[in-house]
C-alpha cells in the first residue's frame, strides 16, 4: 500500500453541474438493465464502468464521470432492482458480480477501469478477483467489505428486520409512511458529511429519483433482500472457504485506488485502510467526507483517479 497521488487540477474541466447522463434500457440475458453513458471528450479515452451502492443508482456517478470524460469513456449501470433496472432473481454480491461480468462481456469493452462505491465496491472486488482479464484498474470508494461491528454503521438498525419473515413487507409499509422529501433528506444526511457541498440541482434530482422508487413495487424487497445478502456475505467472509471477500481482495491483480471517508456513517471507517492493506497493488486516500465521496468531493476524487491512471499508463517512446 502507498499513498494516493493527486493529478493536476488544471487537467480537469471547469466546474459545471451536468444533468444525469442519458440512459438506455438494455436486454441482458432476458432482463433489462439501465445504463447511462458519459461520452468521452478525447479520442483516446479508455472504457470505464461505474457501479453504485445499496439503494443508489447510476446517477451517483454523474459528476465524477463528467470530470473524467477526457480520459475515460464512462458507463454507469443500475444494478438489478435499483434505479431503472428490472428486479433481480437474486440479491447477493455473487449475483450482482455476475451481472457486471456479463455486461462487460456483452458490451465488449473490457478490460475496463472499474469503479465501485459501497456495495458496488464489494461487487467490483469480486469481479476483479475472479475475472482479472476484464479489469484494467480498480477504484473503490467506501467499499462495503466485511466488518462485524454493526454499531459502526447506521445500517445496523436494519438487522432486526432480517429476522422477520417477509421483512420486506414491513419495510415497504414503513417506506410508504415517509414523504419523498423526508426520505431524500434522510438519505443525504446518512451519506454526506457536509450537506453544503450538495447543490440544489442534485437535491432535486435525488428527490425525483426517490419519487420514482415509490412507484415501483419491488424497491423495498430489493433493498431488504440485498441487505440480507450483504450480511450473509460478511459472515461468510470470516469462515474458511474461497468465497471470503477478504480472500478475494488479496487475489486482486489490478492496480487499485481505495478512497475512504473519515465521516462515513454507513461503512466502518477502518474498512478502507484495511482494504488498501490487503490488495497487493493499492493506493489509499482518506478524505474529510462521508459515504459517497464521488458526490461530495468529486473533483478531489477525480484528481486521485488521474493519479492512478498516470501511474499505470504505459511509458511512451520519446522518439
Amino acid at each position: 500500500m502507498k499513498p494516493a497521488t493527486l493529478g493536476p487540477d488544471d487537467l480537469l474541466p471547469a466546474d459545471r453541474i451536468p444533468p444525469p447522463w442519458p440512459g438506455r434500457s438494455v436486454l441482458l440475458d432476458g432482463t433489462r438493465i439501465h445504463v447511462r453513458d458519459t461520452p468521452a471528450t478525447a479520442p483516446d479515452a479508455e472504457p470505464a464502468l461505474y457501479v453504485h451502492g445499496l439503494a443508489g443508482s447510476a446517477q451517483n456517478w454523474t459528476d465524477l464521470a463528467g470530470l473524467l470524460a477526457g480520459r475515460l469513456a464512462g458507463q454507469a449501470v443500475d444494478l438489478p432492482g435499483f434505479g431503472l433496472s428490472d428486479p433481480g432473481h437474486r440479491y447477493t454480491i455473487d449475483a450482482f458480480a455476475d451481472r457486471i461480468v456479463r455486461w462487460i462481456e456483452v458490451s465488449d469493452r473490457g478490460p475496463v477501469h472499474l469503479f465501485g462505491n459501497s456495495l458496488g465496491g464489494a461487487v467490483a472486488v469480486q469481479v476483479a478477483a475472479l475475472r482479472p482479464e476484464l479489469v484494467r484498474t480498480l477504484t473503490l470508494i467506501s467499499p462495503a467489505l466485511p466488518f462485524l461491528d454493526f454499531r459502526r454503521s447506521l445500517q445496523g438498525r436494519m438487522l432486526p428486520l432480517l429476522a422477520i419473515p417477509r421483512g420486506e413487507r414491513l419495510a415497504a409499509w414503513r417506506l410508504a409512511q415517509l414523504a419523498p422529501e423526508v426520505m431524500a433528506q434522510q438519505a443525504m444526511e446518512a451519506c454526506i458529511a457536509d450537506l453544503s457541498r450538495i447543490g440544489e440541482q442534485r437535491r432535486r434530482e435525488a428527490l425525483e429519483e426517490i419519487r420514482l422508487r415509490h412507484q415501483t413495487a419491488h424497491h423495498a424487497a430489493a433493498y431488504v433482500r440485498t441487505f440480507r445478502g450483504i450480511v450473509s456475505c460478511f459472515l461468510r467472509s470470516y469462515l474458511p472457504g474461497s468465497r471470503s471477500l477478504w480472500r478475494m481482495a488479496r487475489a486482486v491483480q489490478a492496480p487499485t485506488l481505495v478512497i475512504g471517508g473519515r465521516h462515513d456513517r454507513l461503512v466502518d471507517v477502518r474498512v478502507a485502510p484495511q482494504t488498501a492493506r490487503v490488495i497487493p497493488d493499492s493506493r489509499l486516500l482518506m478524505l474529510d467526507a462521508g459515504h459517497v465521496a464521488q458526490m461530495e468531493l468529486p473533483r478531489t476524487v477525480a484528481r486521485a483517479v488521474l493519479g492512478l491512471l498516470d501511474d499505470v499508463a504505459p511509458v511512451r517512446d520519446p522518439g
